[in-house]
């Protein structure tokens, strides 16, 4: 038999931790608790953007093309390169919970939160106009599978580009 005083510590100790979880869970967003740190070495080099991880949380179109749970297919441009980065750069403003974090006339970092604990995810951009194509990398910060959130972040994209 179990002691009530045991049996009421631990009924408190459960009611702490349910009541943390709960504060975790509506105040993380806004703490950004969540939210992890940015890259440490964002941006397009040499044709490339940084490599990732073993983590499938994560695409680009500069991954080996083998790299099946990696590697996505670059925007391609149809018409004018500069009337593309445009439109992708109103896309990306359109997009719910999403920041331009960094824009030049060729790269362009973006910022998606999530809308429930607000993750963070990493979304980066590379304009080739010689090659009528726009690099993509979409990473998520935490955690080890993003469900395919940023593989169908970009598919997205790509849909409201086409024809661009």
């Amino acid at each position: 038999m179990i002691a009530p005083g045991v049996r009421r510590a631990a009924a408190i100790a459960a009611a702490a931790l349910a009541l943390a979880a709960a504060a975790a869970l509506f105040a993380g967003p806004s703490l950004g608790l969540f939210s992890g740190t940015r890259p440490a070495t964002p941006g397009f080099s040499d044709g490339r953007f940084a490599p990732g991880d073993w983590r499938p949380n994560w695409v680009s179109s500069t991954a080996p093309r083998d790299d099946a749970t990696h590697y996505v297919a670059p925007i391609g441009i149809s018409g004018d390169p500069a009337a593309a980065w445009a439109a992708l750069e109103a896309a990306i403003a359109a997009m719910p919970r999403s920041r331009v974090v960094t824009r030049t006339a060729t790269y362009l970092h973006a910022e998606f939160a999530s809308k429930g604990l607000g993750f963070v995810d990493d979304a980066e951009f590379a304009l080739d106009a010689a090659a009528r194509l726009i690099h993509v990398k979409s990473a998520a910060r935490l955690g080890i599978r993003d469900f395919s959130v940023n593989r169908d972040r970009i598919e997205s994209l790509r849909a409201r580009l086409s024809g661009t």
